[in-house]
C-alpha cells in the first residue's frame, strides 16, 4: 500500500515515474486558459487569510459544503473568515473520491508545505500556519505564480473592458506573460434579460451608436482591434451549443431592431442571429490570426432562486446534453469553405460526446499547421482523474495525442495551478501503463519527448509564445 499523496502518486509503475519525474515534472506551465482577476496580479496583491485565497469566489468547495448542509451564511454569506474556512475543513473529509480531496491536499502541499490531512481537528493550526505563510512576498499573486513556474496566463475579459490592469502588467517587471482572451458572449446572447443594456454599454465604449448588425459588427471590430493592439490574440467563448443557421443580413437586422425595441423573439431568431454574430467574429479572428475557444455543453443557472440571491458562477451550473455535431460541423465547415478557419480549440463538457468532438477535429485539420483544431482538455466537471482519462483515451483513439496542447486551470483561484501536476501525472501514468503492458516500446527517450510536448512545448508553439 502506498501512502497517501507521496511522490508516486497516481504513478502506478517505473515507467510512469520515470515519465514524470524525469520529463513532465520540471516543464513550465502555460496556462492558456483561466478567470484569475488580472488587478489582483498587477497590484501584486497579499491575501488577507487563507479563505481569501482559497475558498472566496471557488464555487466547486461551495457545492460540496451545500451537499453537506453547509448553510450560505459559512459560503458566500456574513460569517467571519475562520468560522468559513473551520466549516471546509468540516467538509474535506467527506469530499473524498472527489477530485477536491486531492486538489485540496495537494495545494496545502505544494503552497504551504504542509502535510497534514485538513480535518476539524486539524484545521485551527492549518489555519494559523498558512496565513502566518501568506504574509510573505512569495505569497503575493504574482508571487504564488513564480512558485509554480507559470511561464504564461491568458485571463478572460468582456470587450467593454478597458485592460487596463494588462497594461501595468506588460509595463512591469513581472517575468510570467500575462494576456488576456477576447469574451464577447454578452454580444452574442440576444436571448438574455439584459442584452439591450449591454449594447448600450459596449457602444458607449467603442464610440458607436448601435442600431444595427453592421453598427453591432463594426462596434465589436473596434474592440477585438482595441484588444490586439493589447497584446490578445486569443478568443474564447462560452456557449452551450453552436449557431450554425442560415440567415440574412436584413433579416438579422429585423430580429435585432425587434430586439432593441423590447419585442418577443422567437427560437428560430434567437439562432439567426448567433449564428450571424458568431460567424463575423471568427472571421474577424482569423484575419487576425487569432486562436478561437468554444467551450460547449454547460447547462448554466439551473436554481432561479439562488441565482435571484447570489448571481450568476455561484455554483448552480451542470452538463447539458444538446446534440452538438451536426451545427458544430456546419460551423466549422462554413469558414473552412471560405479559406477562413483559423486556429480552433473545442472543449466538450459532456462526456457521452468526447468521441463526437475527438473525431469533429480531424475534419478541419488540413494539413496546414500541426494541430490546427484541438480537442480541448477535460474541463469544469471533467477536469478530473476519470474525465481527463477519458478525454485523452478519445483523442488517442481517434487523433493524434501527440499534437495535444494540454492542460488549464480554467480557474479563478491562485491556488489551481497544482491542477496541471495532476494533469502531467495522469498523462504519464496512461503512458507508462502501456509501457509496462508490452503496448507501447520502452522507448524512454522518443515517449519522454512526446509527454514534454503534451505538457508544454505545444502550446507554446501552439500560440506562439
Amino acid at each position: 500500500m502506498s501512502n497517501f499523496l507521496n511522490s508516486n502518486f497516481l504513478l502506478e509503475n517505473k515507467f510512469s515515474q520515470e515519465l514524470y519525474h524525469d520529463f513532465a515534472r520540471k516543464m513550465p506551465i502555460i496556462d492558456y486558459h483561466n478567470h484569475l482577476p488580472p488587478a489582483l496580479i498587477a497590484n501584486n496583491s497579499q491575501f488577507n487569510n487563507l479563505t481569501n485565497v482559497w475558498i472566496d469566489g471557488d464555487h466547486y468547495k461551495w457545492r460540496a459544503m451545500r451537499t453537506l448542509g453547509v448553510k450560505e451564511e459559512y459560503i458566500t454569506g456574513n460569517a467571519a473568515d475562520k468560522e468559513k474556512f473551520l466549516k471546509w475543513a468540516q467538509t474535506v473529509p467527506y469530499t473524498m473520491r472527489n477530485p477536491l480531496y486531492h486538489w485540496t491536499h495537494l495545494e496545502l502541499q505544494r503552497y504551504f508545505g504542509i502535510n497534514e490531512l485538513l480535518t476539524p481537528k486539524s484545521a485551527s493550526d492549518i489555519y494559523e500556519r498558512a496565513n502566518e505563510q501568506l504574509k510573505g512576498a512569495a505569497f503575493s499573486t504574482q508571487g504564488l505564480l513564480n512558485t509554480m513556474n507559470v511561464e504564461f496566463l491568458c485571463t478572460t475579459e468582456d470587450p467593454t473592458d478597458n485592460l487596463e490592469h494588462h497594461r501595468r502588467i506588460a509595463n512591469s517587471t513581472f517575468k510570467t506573460k500575462v494576456s488576456t482572451a477576447f469574451r464577447p458572449d454578452n454580444a452574442i446572447h440576444i436571448d438574455a434579460a439584459n442584452f439591450n443594456e449591454y449594447i448600450e454599454q459596449l457602444g458607449n465604449v467603442s464610440g458607436i451608436s448601435i442600431n444595427s448588425l453592421d453598427t453591432l459588427q463594426e462596434a465589436l471590430s473596434s474592440r477585438i482591434q482595441y484588444f490586439h493592439e493589447n497584446g490578445c490574440r486569443i478568443a474564447d467563448h462560452g456557449l452551450s451549443h453552436m449557431y450554425a443557421s442560415e440567415f440574412t443580413t436584413n433579416g438579422v437586422n429585423s430580429v435585432f431592431k425587434k430586439k432593441m425595441d423590447g419585442k418577443l423573439i422567437s427560437e428560430d431568431e434567437i439562432h439567426q442571429f448567433k449564428s450571424a454574430v458568431l460567424m463575423f467574429l471568427s472571421k474577424t479572428y482569423h484575419k487576425l490570426g487569432w486562436v478561437q475557444q468554444f467551450h460547449l455543453g454547460a447547462l448554466r443557472d439551473n436554481n432561479t432562486r439562488m441565482l435571484n440571491q447570489l448571481g450568476p458562477n455561484t455554483g448552480w451550473d451542470s452538463i447539458g446534453d444538446w446534440l452538438q455535431a451536426e451545427s458544430l460541423s456546419k460551423y466549422l465547415n462554413q469558414l473552412d469553405g471560405q479559406d477562413q478557419l483559423c486556429k480552433t480549440i473545442i472543449y466538450n463538457l459532456n462526456p457521452r460526446d468526447n468521441e463526437v468532438f475527438a473525431s469533429m477535429i480531424g475534419n478541419f485539420n488540413d494539413g496546414s499547421l500541426r494541430g490546427k483544431v484541438q480537442f480541448g482538455s477535460g474541463w469544469w466537471f471533467l477536469d478530473q482523474k476519470d474525465g481527463m482519462t477519458k478525454q485523452m483515451n478519445a483523442l488517442s483513439n481517434i487523433g493524434l495525442i501527440s499534437c495535444f496542447i494540454g492542460m488549464l486551470t480554467d480557474s479563478r483561484s491562485f491556488l489551481s495551478f497544482p491542477r496541471h501536476e495532476y494533469f502531467r501525472r495522469i498523462l504519464c501514468n496512461l503512458f507508462g501503463t502501456e509501457i509496462e503492458n508490452g503496448e507501447l516500446p520502452n522507448d524512454m527517450e522518443w515517449i519522454g519527448k512526446m509527454i514534454q510536448d503534451i505538457s508544454y512545448n505545444n502550446a507554446k508553439n501552439y500560440f506562439e509564445l
